[in-house]
């Protein structure tokens, strides 16, 4: 299921409204005079829709790409935190996968698996991450003599 945003549905819903018309795509200006909304905020929406493969956005036109379900959050903060959430299951799969028979994972090899590995997160989002799995009790921080760890808490 897709997560957007009140604003984002918005745009959407004209979007929607707007291609019954504009068969090839509605062009960005007519969404922009319709939605009285400031550049900037339009740009990120369409772009944000358009990397959620809700729409296709490119060229100055704008055209609704058959989605499934989508669910509307009153904000953006209730969207990343969905979607963190999604991230955080998949990321404690990958970290089993990693971690020693004493429960332990290295900080380095932890934060590279994340980085790099199958989920390739920024590193803002793998900070995120690792901070939310700390503060929900799946993982705590140690030290040890050759460097930080990370001790998995529960089995999920």
């Amino acid at each position: 299921m897709l997560h957007i945003t009140k604003k984002e549905n918005r745009v959407l819903n004209q979007i929607k409204y707007f291609q019954k018309e504009y068969k090839e795509g509605v062009p960005y200006r007519i969404l922009k005079l319709d939605l009285d909304m400031s550049e900037v905020d339009l740009k990120d929406i369409l772009n944000m829709l358009d990397s959620k493969d809700i729409v296709s956005y490119q060229d100055g036109t704008v055209k609704h790409l058959e989605t499934g379900n989508v669910n509307v959050w009153n904000s953006q903060e209730e969207v990343v935190s969905e979607e963190l959430n999604q991230t955080e299951g998949k990321a404690f799969v990958v970290i089993k996968k990693f971690v020693a028979e004493n429960g332990k994972i290295s900080k380095p090899i932890l934060e590279g698996q994340l980085l790099y590995g199958e989920l390739k997160l920024t590193s803002l989002k793998t900070y995120n991450l690792i901070a939310s799995l700390e503060n929900k009790g799946l993982i705590n921080k140690i030290q040890l003599p050759d460097g930080d760890y990370y001790i998995l808490e529960k089995k999920v």
